[in-house]
């Protein structure tokens, strides 16, 4: 059997590809892969903020489109760019082991967050990450950044910015831990929804199904169910300025923080069940945060 992955073609795209294919080799040793690249707008459009530009999911739509269309069998993802709205046709099949969730500070002389001066310049195009920048130290000088990984650890390099926050999961596997000046902590950073997890993506009549879904980790599966929940039911859109953190113990948790862009303002949940229930712990999370005024917020950002 062979299949054709769509994809970006950035360096960790490529990388969670390969990600992905280990995978699948090692559960069917016979499987036949080929990666194609598939230029998307979001690569398009380099020199403004994501926001600005229909967010981002405009990392995935190009991509989804040629899955409908069966020009390749199924798509790989990063999870956070996955809008909650997709294509009638498609699903998410599957997520393999999430990895760790937490953001990262990159600096350019290794100065933790606290020990920046003021005025530092911090690079970082999320709005999430901008409204916890802001909430956290607000006198600090918060600039858009955008590029691949290593650009924008080389913008650090080079004097451009005097540190940039990125998530931890795509440093780990492009290997550019060394660069990690400090892993944030999820109290006072939460992830955006999604972050660290890797998504396939098929159409639901797709034949190989079964082989994607030997694949999925179920925790990991429930967990994002939960986060793609609440954030859809507080609008959907992935420029939300939303932050969620889930843990599976023996319940499944989910604490989430909305902050306005000024970061005067936070709205805090957090909600437990039984991991089965992921989607309703979601909507119950997010139906909270709507009731304790986040609705304000996001129609004032």
């Amino acid at each position: 059997m062979k299949y054709i992955i769509g994809t970006r073609g950035s360096r960790l795209a490529l990388r969670q590809c390969e990600i992905i294919s280990e995978l699948l080799k090692g559960k069917y040793p016979d499987i036949e892969l080929e990666i194609r690249t598939i230029k998307t707008t979001g690569n398009k459009i380099k020199d403004a903020p994501l926001a600005k530009i229909g967010g981002k999911g405009l990392f995935v739509k190009e991509i989804d489109e040629a899955v409908v269309r069966g020009e390749v069998d199924f798509a790989v993802h990063s999870m956070k760019d996955v809008p909650t709205e997709m294509l009638d046709e498609l699903e998410i099949v599957s997520i393999p082991k999430r990895e760790e969730i937490n953001d990262a500070l990159i600096s350019r002389d290794g100065l933790l967050l606290e020990e920046l001066p003021e005025g530092a310049v911090v690079g970082t195009s999320s709005i999430r990450r901008k409204a916890q920048l802001t909430a956290h130290r607000p006198d600090l000088k918060i600039r858009d950044v955008r590029g691949n990984v290593d650009t924008r650890i080389a913008k650090v390099e080079k004097g451009q910015y005097d540190a940039i926050i990125m998530a931890k999961a795509g440093l780990k596997r492009l290997g550019f831990e060394k660069h990690i000046t400090q892993v944030l902590p999820t109290e006072i950073f939460k992830p955006s929804v999604g972050q660290g997890a890797i998504a396939v993506i098929a159409r639901r009549d797709f034949s190989g199904l079964e082989h994607l879904r030997a694949i999925n980790h179920r925790e990991s599966m429930l967990r994002i169910l939960a986060e793609r929940t609440l954030l859809k039911v507080l609008g959907g859109g992935c420029q939300v300025p939303v932050g969620v953190e889930t843990k599976i113990d023996k319940n499944l948790q989910i604490s989430a923080a909305v902050i306005s862009p000024d970061g005067k303002k936070k709205i805090v949940v957090t909600e437990e069940g039984d991991p089965k229930n992921a989607e309703e712990i979601g909507r119950s999370a997010g139906e909270i945060l709507l009731e304790n005024g986040t609705d304000i917020i996001l129609t004032d950002k």
